[in-house]
């Protein structure tokens, strides 16, 4: 998804605030695209920072702020102003974009980590305090990765996308792409193994 820049807040003196929501909100019920810029100017800068908060990441925090306003735009029908204020609204649908996101990064994490088991040896099973270490461990290691490693994995476990689509996304050889994977994978059982994320060459 392409970023754009963080909204700033527009101010309104409080005494026109409410009636100024209101017009927003009739604006948004009607589809009123000039309306519906003034709710993302108005309240950009506050589901951000919600995101950004809840997720401690800035690039994911600017997708889920995208996620929110596509989603108001798009169900802009659902919204009921004698249920609730707009500015309420948009912080619940900002809430439910962080669980999916929460969820999502949670699914990334176990695909990571069933690809560092498939490739490790088979192990006798550990206690959970270990596996969460093992999680921490996999997660520092992608981020010490070679970019090219770093970026066949990320491609490969975010986009679900085979080897063989990797290769035809950025032009590297079929070849290099298995390589690339293997010794990023490789990497990635090292931490396992060995209990530490030191980032040294394969």
């Amino acid at each position: 998804m392409t970023t754009h820049p963080r909204p700033a807040t527009t101010l309104v003196p409080p005494v026109e605030a409410t009636r100024y929501e209101e017009e927003l909100a009739r604006g948004l019920i009607e589809a009123d695209e000039e309306a519906f810029a003034a709710i993302y100017r108005r309240w950009g800068s506050l589901v951000h920072t919600m995101a950004t908060r809840s997720l401690g990441d800035t690039h994911e925090a600017e997708d889920v702020t995208q996620q929110v306003f596509i989603g108001a735009w798009r169900g802009r029908h659902h919204f009921r102003p004698d249920r609730g204020a707009l500015g309420a609204w948009l912080v619940g649908i900002t809430r439910r974009k962080v669980v999916d996101a929460l969820a999502a990064r949670g699914r990334r994490l176990a695909v990571i980590e069933s690809a560092a088991q498939d490739a490790a040896p088979v192990r006798p099973v550990q206690q959970a305090s270990d596996e969460v270490l093992d999680r921490v461990l996999l997660v520092e290691a992608m981020s010490r990765l070679p970019h090219a490693q770093r970026e066949v994995l990320c491609m490969a476990f975010y986009e679900d996308l085979t080897q063989v689509q990797i290769s035809e996304r950025t032009g590297v050889p079929l070849g290099t792409v298995k390589s690339h994977a293997r010794r990023g994978l490789h990497r990635l059982r090292t931490c396992v193994d060995q209990g530490d994320a030191r980032g040294t060459g394969v």
